[in-house]
């Protein structure tokens, strides 16, 4: 499959049956507006728990140009569970380290993933059109997804109140054979920034738009630079201006020029005034073709609220960022992941429907976290006064030779995921911890091993609640083993999966639970965890719990209020300043 040319992949329309004179009527449970990367990702999530799910696209086409190209190391732990991750980590560049320049020096350099024993890198980069292209034949193997391509939505109406029986969402969609109608039970609108469903509904987001132009220009190369991020803050080959490098698959280069406010979006993106640009940043001598050329200006901005009734709002049709910490994509994706577990068990009736207002709170916080962070570097990057400007030049001057003014300096503060503190699915701590595996905090990675057989921790965890031991099973008394393995047999199962540094007890054939060793203790490490700690982890693998002592009552009762069934009335999250 390598070899499919994305780009000009299309994808055939065909009529469906709702669209036949006379069709029964039928409320689905889901249907997806956008096949894009978090379109996708939703109709996956949610197919795997065995939600039957409709994608509505409005085109036949993938993506045109590389686009969203860096991938965080959260973002392809979400894709190994989707079961594409593998793929789109074989085919990215993988890379840890950036460096920074001022002028032709280099300011220093840092390294996202320093340490060892991780499955995944701090990044890949990978053009938009794999990972949509990986993400549709992922979607593709699951029997319950159906996409229609070419399927416009034009019409949307509400019926009843959230959580009632009559709650629904119908869709007038335009095809290529006229309009139907049809009808799901939420709607989630993943279908981009100029959002058709935004504005059917009459809502708009709201934000800042920064006056400066950038152009992009895929170069398609053989060339020697690392696999690494540089950024430059006025470099003799394009004065006054930044520039930034990202190397991709197939010899093409990602290469953003500064252009400034003035700059005619039109007229930068001929080749005669491209190919001059690009020469100074190589050489004149250097051979390239141009694969792709866009200029665009960006914003920070996002809806106030990401539900609406029964329509849920995920990715740039939400929020939008300035490119620049590669926030758009991956906070989009965890949208994704943060929504589908709640869907599925509402649809299952598992959940109160107001479960899902807990998705638009976690998710507005974590919009409102990137949009700062966004905001930060695009001011550092492109200073709006003289005195920014001597103040940037300063700062990047005295981080040459001194730690402190290199925290100071911003040329975009890469993704990393937002922790939901002050979650209302998230039980209050009785116990003391040290370490960033907080209530709220996506779980971090660490090698395992069972039977000889290497393997990692977040492949234990994810679609489901589970328990996370730190012991083995026989380190328990009996009642309390008892009472864990009952979780399990719920309607809503607590899965307890054991790690221990006894090696013997991780290979013991005879034991039917879950064991693993922890090879190099640093599942314990990074969980601060002593024999007898449990941590309950949410589907989408967040912590929601903890404890020093396996206690099934608490278990139960953090499970519940995870599922939104105890919890308070959802308030916002308040993001730090």
């Amino acid at each position: 499959m390598s070899s499919i040319d994305y780009q000009r992949l299309t994808f055939e329309y065909r009529s469906c049956a709702e669209q036949a004179a006379h069709a029964d009527p039928v409320t689905h449970p889901v249907i997806v507006v956008g096949a894009g990367p978090i379109g996708l990702a939703t109709a996956i999530d949610l197919a795997q728990q065995g939600v039957s799910v409709i994608v509505l696209d409005d085109d036949c086409t993938l993506s045109t140009g590389s686009r969203a190209i860096c991938f965080a190391k959260r973002t392809l732990d979400i894709f190994d569970r989707l079961g594409c991750g593998e793929r789109m980590v074989e085919k990215g560049v993988r890379w840890n380290v950036g460096r920074v320049f001022l002028r032709d020096q280099e300011v220093y350099n840092f390294d996202l993933l320093p340490e060892a024993g991780h499955h995944r890198p701090a990044f890949i980069n990978l053009q938009q059109y794999y990972v949509e292209g990986y993400l549709f034949e992922r979607a593709s193997e699951l029997p319950n997804i159906e996409i229609r391509w070419k399927n416009k939505v034009v019409g949307l109406t509400q019926q009843g109140t959230p959580g009632s029986a009559d709650a629904s969402v119908t869709l007038t969609v335009e095809t290529p054979d006229g309009e139907y109608r049809t009808t799901a039970r939420y709607v989630v609108a993943a279908d981009g920034s100029r959002s058709p469903v935004r504005k059917l509904i009459g809502v708009d987001s709201h934000g800042r738009t920064f006056k400066d132009r950038f152009l992009i220009a895929d170069v398609k190369m053989t060339a020697d630079f690392p696999a690494e991020r540089w950024f430059w803050f006025d470099p003799p080959f394009h004065p006054n201006q930044s520039v930034l490098l990202h190397r991709q698959p197939d010899d093409v280069w990602r290469i953003d020029f500064q252009l400034g406010w003035d700059a005619d979006p039109v007229a930068e993106k001929a080749p005669e005034r491209v190919i001059p640009r690009v020469q100074a940043l190589l050489g004149p001598d250097a051979k390239f073709t141009l694969e792709w050329v866009s200029v665009y200006t960006f914003s920070c901005l996002r809806m106030d609220d990401f539900r609406h009734a029964h329509v849920l709002f995920a990715g740039d049709s939400a929020h939008g960022v300035s490119p620049f910490g590669a926030r758009g994509a991956n906070s989009g994706v965890q949208d994704a992941e943060n929504l589908a577990w709640k869907l599925a068990l509402v649809l299952a009736g598992h959940a109160p429907d107001t479960l899902l207002d807990t998705y638009a709170r976690e998710r507005e916080y974590a919009a409102d976290e990137n949009i700062r962070n966004s905001t930060r570097s695009t001011d550092f990057i492109t200073p709006k006064s003289p005195v920014s400007r001597v103040f940037r030049d300063a700062v990047l001057t005295l981080a040459r030779d001194h730690a402190f003014a290199r925290q100071l300096v911003n040329s975009g503060r890469l993704s990393v995921p937002a922790v939901l503190h002050e979650s209302t699915l998230n039980t209050a701590e009785t116990d003391t911890f040290a370490g960033h595996m907080t209530p709220g905090a996506a779980c971090v990675d660490a090698p395992l091993a069972r039977h000889g057989q290497a393997s990692w921790l977040l492949p234990r965890l994810g679609g489901r609640f589970v328990a996370l031991v730190f012991g083995a099973p026989s380190s328990l008394d009996a009642a309390s083993l008892a009472a864990l393995e009952a979780l399990s047999g719920d309607s809503v199962p607590v899965i307890p999966v054991f790690v221990t540094p006894d090696l013997e007890a991780a290979c013991d054939t005879h034991d039917a639970h879950s064991v693993w060793h922890d090879t190099q203790g640093l599942a314990a490490q990074r969980y601060d965890a002593a024999p007898g700690t449990v941590y309950l982890i949410r589907p989408d693998q967040h912590v929601c719990a903890r404890w020093r002592t396996v206690d099934a009552t608490a278990i139960a009762a953090a499970r519940e209020r995870a599922l939104g069934r105890t919890a308070p009335e959802v308030a916002p999250l308040q993001c730090a300043a």
